[in-house]
């Protein structure tokens, strides 16, 4: 196993969200996590990224922090905000550089490598906020990538994306997964947005952990 949940309480303030979680994720493995707006989806994936402290449970890695991808929300980029494509994915790098002031060849050789695969290269010296929508969650995914690419973590990565480039984000991560990346991602689309899923859990009352042919016979 990669990650391993038991009895995770999760909330703000020691006030509950979400209780009584239990699930796994192996290997190539591909988890959606889904449930009504409210339920705490997000709450549980910050949780398992240690941004916020669980109330109480267990939450057992067995991959280390250094080979785990995030992937946020994406906000509207700010119309003046200046990084092109290529400082973007390097930051991503940042978490490895440890006291180095400078990137390193590897973490070029990563950024430019991860950007190849996901098709932005040719944006390497643009700035992010001149690309679509969908070539600027390319590029997120791509420094997510840098940080991380074991296990890959995305909350609501196409809320902000047009049907096409949906469509075309979520053809990327079967393509990544199928190549052997471990993927937990939360969404609100049960849709589109399940098809890849070799696993489930719906947050809320009840819980739900297993597999999507199992989740769909019950939930819809």
């Amino acid at each position: 196993m990669i990650l391993e949940v038991k009895k995770l309480l999760v909330g703000y303030h020691k006030k509950p969200v979400a209780a009584e979680l239990n699930f796994s994720v192996a290997p190539g493995d591909f988890l959606c996590i889904v449930g009504t707006n409210g339920a705490g989806k997000s709450t549980l994936l910050k949780t398992l990224l240690g941004l916020i402290r669980p109330i109480s449970g267990n939450i057992i890695y067995q991959v280390p922090s250094k080979e785990i991808g995030y992937l946020p929300q994406q906000n509207r980029i700010p119309k003046n905000f200046p990084a092109s494509v290529l400082e973007i994915v390097l930051s991503g790098r940042n978490a490895h550089r440890s006291w180095r002031p400078f990137y390193s060849a590897e973490d070029k050789r990563m950024a430019f490598e991860n950007m190849e695969r996901l098709n932005v290269l040719q944006y390497a010296n643009k700035c992010l906020r001149e690309l679509s929508g969908g070539e600027q969650q390319r590029v997120l995914l791509a420094r997510a990538l840098c940080a991380g690419d074991k296990l890959l973590f995305l909350d609501e990565p196409v809320a902000s994306l047009d049907p096409e480039a949906t469509a075309d984000f979520y053809g990327l991560l079967k393509t990544l997964n199928e190549s052997g990346l471990t993927i937990v991602m939360v969404t609100h689309d049960e849709q589109e947005g399940l098809e890849n899923a070799s696993q489930v859990l719906h947050v809320g009352n009840p819980n739900f952990y297993g597999d999507l042919e199992e989740y769909r016979a019950r939930f819809t």
